[in-house]
């Protein structure tokens, strides 16, 4: 029986210990998982606590970058993106990138060759940049923090730093602020004027289940898609490493599709 968690400032909402025990169960394993709502101030004990008795735990916003000096080491995506949703051992890892490009791909969307807003330069902005613009979209991006939009841009340059959202035809839109949940559920990052020339509106948000953003993209006809597929495929490619299991992306389509049959609204 493994021992798990997440880690984020508000995670009272989070699908993540169904999703996880749902996970594990599948892979032919078991785990007990606590939800963690950690403030900022007692980051630091709880984080040495973690370490210390969990066999893994998940990170989540808005300690995908605060958790890496607790580390010896990240690898693979998390090296690149610079951020982590997974420490096993003292060893960061993630698994947004990869989660997101398989939400994507079931939803039949390819960014090839598109034209791509990201709204928000965090943790989970930058692992969406890099997996966009390494599959050859036009990504654009934009934060309210500059510093983090000049941080994206010089790791990975390859995408246009905006200093403010305008009307444009955009192919997709991805809202990875977190605007639109807990305190500021009902709020979108952006509003008709901008979503009426886009195709795709897809939020990381997955509660609530249809944020503000996707309630206005949908009146005006557009595709919406939120973020409860990407939530499951990180976190099946986390309990992999966890499990040290080689991830399969149709295994992962088949466990989310008996996930949402018994659990989605």
């Amino acid at each position: 029986m493994y021992k798990m968690a997440v880690i984020g400032k508000d995670v009272s909402k989070s699908d993540s210990a169904k999703m996880h025990t749902f996970d594990f169960e599948g892979l032919g394993s078991a785990c007990t998982y606590q939800l963690l709502s950690v403030p900022q101030e007692e980051f630091d004990e709880k984080v040495k606590e973690l370490l210390a008795s969990y066999d893994a735990f998940n990170v989540t916003i808005p300690y995908k970058l605060d958790i890496i000096p607790y580390l010896d080491r990240i690898e693979g995506d998390a090296r690149v993106f610079g951020a982590v949703n997974l420490v096993k051992n003292k060893v960061g890892y993630n698994t947004d990138g990869v989660g997101f490009m398989l939400m994507l791909e079931n939803n039949g969307v390819c960014p090839a060759g598109k034209k791509i807003l990201v709204l928000g330069a965090g943790g989970a902005g930058r692992s969406v940049v890099k997996k966009l613009t390494d599959a050859g979209a036009d990504v654009f991006l934009f934060d309210v923090c500059k510093q983090n939009v000049q941080s994206v841009y010089r790791d990975f340059g390859h995408c246009t730093p905006l200093e403010s959202v305008e009307p444009s035809d955009y192919y997709m839109i991805v809202n990875a602020t977190g605007v639109g949940m807990h305190k500021s559920e009902g709020i979108s990052p952006v509003g008709a004027e901008i979503l009426q020339n886009v195709q795709i509106a897809c939020d990381l948000i997955y509660y609530p289940r249809k944020s503000e953003f996707l309630r206005i993209a949908e009146s005006l006809g557009k595709q919406i898609i939120n973020g409860e597929g990407m939530l499951f495929y990180q976190a099946y490619y986390g309990d992999c490493i966890v499990l040290g299991k080689t991830p399969q992306a149709g295994e992962a389509k088949r466990l989310f599709e008996a996930y949402k049959r018994i659990y989605s609204e």
